[in-house]
């Protein structure tokens, strides 16, 4: 059998991201041709009204007409478009499915927390598996919810918590640099999420933690000193703990200017990455004391570029 030429769409609360690959239906295996990311806030505003923002529909729109013009232009033959936490929490969520239809020419999918994270899970263990034990523990944090899922070959056991970058800024990181009391009650939100998760995840069975999606690869330029943004670097890159939980400390304590300043930083991300590092050094804390408590040790971090998107695209295939 060929291989199939797909494209995933990845719609979240803070960017929108295209994959066009061909993928061997057989194998699994899976030849990236086009991945791209642009940041258009489409969760703007959605934890405290309730409602996508007539800005943010339009900005996410014109995106997917530009995703669209690459998908015909590559010849992609099947397409898949998967949106989450904002549009799962949005009143008004059928405009944005009538604008994707009529731009794309396929429906997206509002997909569940579950599915969402069993997407991740495939996406990112497809490649992490090669090299480091199960069972994994598969931690894809975005923007309005962060997915949790542990297998080995395939999702045991997924939660999605709402607990994301900009949904946490929203909520409670509103000072330049944040407070201490803004920084304490967002910690108590994230904890509290976690302990609902853990009843459903049992996190102490991680052999390794694997950490998904901007908010993580951000830490993890930062935690490796890079200068620019480089995915071959980020993509499989295994911190310590230790080394994990300093970067996100350190870009949490930082001003917007000072974010701004480095040099791997996205623009959309200056505003969100220190609820983003607050929440990951979370999770990252919360798994090593869980593995501890299972007489287990939690020693270090994976970070994976291979995500949803990649999971899209093989289950198109």
């Amino acid at each position: 059998m060929t291989s199939s030429r797909v494209a995933a769409i990845d719609c979240g609360t803070n960017s929108i991201r295209l994959l066009v690959a061909d993928v061997d239906p057989e194998t699994g295996v899976l030849t990236e041709l086009d991945r791209r990311m642009e940041v258009v806030r489409l969760g703007q505003g959605v934890d405290r009204t309730g409602r996508l923002a007539p800005e943010a529909l339009a900005r996410t729109l014109d995106q997917a007409a530009e995703y669209a013009r690459v998908i015909e232009e590559l010849g992609a033959t099947r397409t898949r478009f998967v949106a989450t936490s904002a549009t799962r929490d949005a009143e008004n969520r059928g405009e944005f499915v009538e604008g994707v239809l009529a731009r794309l020419g396929v429906e997206p999918e509002v997909v569940s927390g579950t599915e969402e994270a069993e997407l991740s899970f495939r996406g990112a263990t497809g490649v992490v598996a090669a090299n480091h034990p199960g069972p994994f523990v598969v931690v894809d944090l975005g923007g309005g919810s962060t997915e949790l899922v542990l297998g080995t070959d395939a999702p045991e056991a997924a939660w999605s918590m709402d607990v994301g970058c900009v949904r946490m800024t929203e909520r409670h990181l509103r000072s330049d640099p944040p407070t201490a009391e803004e920084i304490s009650a967002a910690r108590a939100d994230v904890r509290a999420a976690l302990d609902t998760a853990s009843l459903t995840v049992p996190l102490g069975k991680a052999a390794t933690l694997v950490g998904l999606a901007g908010s993580v690869t951000t830490v993890t330029a930062h935690a490796l000193g890079l200068e620019r943004y480089d995915r071959d670097r980020i993509d499989g890159a295994v911190l310590s703990v230790d080394q994990t939980l300093a970067a996100c400390e350190d870009l949490l304590g930082r001003t917007r200017a000072e974010r701004e300043a480095l040099g791997f930083m996205h623009p959309g991300r200056i505003d969100v990455i220190g609820a983003g590092a607050l929440v990951w050094a979370e999770v990252v804390r919360r798994v090593r004391d869980d593995v501890a408590a299972a007489g287990g040790e939690l020693t270090s971090v994976v970070t994976s570029e291979h995500d949803i998107l990649d999971g899209i695209a093989l289950s198109i295939a």
